[in-house]
């Protein structure tokens, strides 16, 4: 019997049997990955259409119209209550965010980012659903912000729970919080290829064929039950476009630099309001609530720039706006969605920059037909380019972007020109800002994410990492006055220390108590664990 046992072990088909055991699978291979994955898709698709219910109640109650009728509805309100609503909005913002928030601000799309390069991947379920409430009620009072950012952010935090109760490694983790987010942006535009690269592009940072399938089957779950509830329909509906000539090519690359001047100003005056806000040290109470007060100042104008902006991006995408207002639009949208982020609303960035970009192809378009007449297709078109544009070069995602805005449109024939526009607005921004909105608000937060994971593990990886204990040898160092480092101090400032003192070895004291030594740091074990980190890294990238 003994022998039978041992020739069926080694048999090559008892191998693949072992394989299959849950506990011992690679976890790329691992079907319940998988499983996990269209649980996610689908519970985070009703996530989504109730975070869009959510915002449909506040505008209800605040305005008495939901999306469909939010714009009509807003024009034709007396311009007291343009400023009241979103004032009295933006004070129960700050209420929340003073008493109820950790930070006192919400969570959106770098946060994800963050997490994916600092903590594993690992969310706060919690936070999620909170930030989802606030922007929620920033958006249904008429803050200038979008509601894919706070969606996305939603998608990943959902699957916090899964991934604590499985007790997955920080590589499924990852994957699964991008695939949330997939899911989130499918349900939210009804576009599941571009939910996969979003996730791929953006979140994730990098494309491996084994994270591919997980994201994809909790993308298409997500626009499954979005489809399901809502419909098919595209977010806008607009006329089917047509290419005028071949000559028009050089005017989409025109376009794309003027859709990067966009981005990069509508960033450079983000950052500098919020440097400028956070200079005045307000009150959130009062930070958040000046920022409505400013929002409603604005809409008394153009009332258009209130909530996600839709209704004024379709009415763009048609060609139902001259060439000044236009240009109006997107000044209006730029200010008041610059406020509404800098007083920390909650909301995100994409749907203002499909705003801005609407209004800047348009005004090109009309511009494009007015200077060669008979050659310049319909400005609708260029209104279509210019947001595709304007939000890849803010996002810094031309792939996914893209694939966006074809599945928002349906348009294949507009792909060439959109694809030239926005390879020329990246470039552009890249040049001019360095790196996408979402980058720059992790460099706030001291990390810098966009220069790629050797900066990124010097940053991260701390002192404790590479100290080494031996009382005999600290007692000797400690008599040669060597330099001195505490267990928090970073890598980067380890090596910044070896370079301009020359030591051998570095003492490390307690933090508290700087006469306690607690061990030492060599130039070789520092890189030694610096290598081996940049080693998984890179692996991680590549499986």
């Amino acid at each position: 019997m003994s022998r039978l046992v041992n020739f069926i072990r080694g048999l090559p088909e008892h191998e693949f049997v072992q394989q299959l055991h849950w506990s011992k699978m690679h976890w790329q291979r691992q079907p319940g990955v998988w499983i996990i994955a269209l649980i996610i898709g689908i519970v985070v698709g009703y996530a989504i259409i109730g975070f869009r219910a959510l915002i449909d109640g506040f505008s209800l109650i605040s305005f008495g119209a939901t999306e469909a009728t939010y714009l009509d509805r807003v024009k034709a309100l007396p311009d007291w209550l343009l400023v009241l609503i979103p004032t009295v909005g933006a004070f129960i913002v700050g209420l929340l965010l003073k008493f109820w928030v950790p930070g006192q601000r919400a969570h959106a799309v770098a946060d994800l980012i963050e997490s994916r390069a600092l903590h594993g991947g690992r969310m706060d379920t919690v936070m999620g659903l909170k930030s989802s409430l606030i922007a929620a009620l920033s958006l249904g009072t008429g803050a200038s912000t979008g509601r894919e950012g706070p969606a996305a952010h939603l998608g990943a935090a959902l699957t916090g729970f899964a991934t604590k109760a499985m007790n997955y490694s920080p590589r499924v983790t990852k994957v699964l919080m991008a695939a949330g987010a997939a899911s989130a942006v499918a349900a939210s535009f009804n576009a599941p290829i571009a939910g996969v690269m979003f996730a791929l592009e953006v979140i994730l940072g990098f494309y491996t064929a084994r994270a591919f399938a997980p994201i994809v089957i909790a993308s298409v779950a997500g626009a499954l039950v979005c489809r399901l509830h809502i419909g098919a329909q595209p977010a806008f509906q607009i006329p089917e476009y047509q290419l005028q000539s071949i000559l028009e090519v050089p005017a989409f690359a025109i376009l794309g630099l003027v859709a990067g001047l966009g981005a990069v100003l509508f960033m450079r005056l983000s950052v500098l309001a919020d440097r400028i806000e956070s200079q005045m040290k307000l009150d959130i109470l009062v930070r958040t609530t000046l920022g409505g007060f400013l929002v409603g100042l604005i809409a008394i104008v153009f009332p258009e720039v209130m909530g996600v902006g839709y209704g004024a991006t379709d009415n763009a995408l048609k060609g139902e706006y001259g060439l000044l207002f236009l240009i109006a639009l997107f000044g209006a949208k730029l200010l008041a969605t610059t406020i509404s982020l800098a007083s920390r609303h909650g909301g995100g960035v994409f749907s203002p920059s499909l705003f801005m970009g609407a209004m800047v192809g348009g005004a090109f378009g009309i511009i494009a037909a007015t200077i060669f007449p008979g050659y310049a297709s319909e400005p609708g078109l260029y209104a279509i380019i210019g947001m595709g544009a304007v939000s890849a070069a803010i996002l810094g995602a031309p792939i996914s972007t893209t694939l966006i805005v074809f599945e928002l449109t349906g348009d294949y024939g507009v792909m060439i020109a959109l694809m030239i526009a926005t390879s020329v607005s990246t470039v552009l921004t890249q040049a001019m800002f360095g790196r996408s909105l979402f980058h720059f608000q992790i460099e706030s937060h001291g990390y810098h994410v966009a220069e790629g994971p050797q900066q990124l593990l010097l940053e991260t990886l701390e002192v404790r990492d590479a100290m080494t204990h031996d009382p005999e040898a600290t007692a000797q160092d400690e008599e040669a006055d060597l330099p001195t480092l505490t267990l928090t101090d970073s890598l980067e400032y380890v090596f910044e220390c070896f370079d301009t003192t020359g030591a051998e070895r570095l003492l490390v004291i307690d933090h508290a108590d700087k006469d306690l030594i607690l061990g030492f740091v060599t130039y070789q074990r520092a890189l030694q664990v610096f290598n081996k980190a940049l080693i998984e890294a890179n692996i991680e990238e590549h499986l």
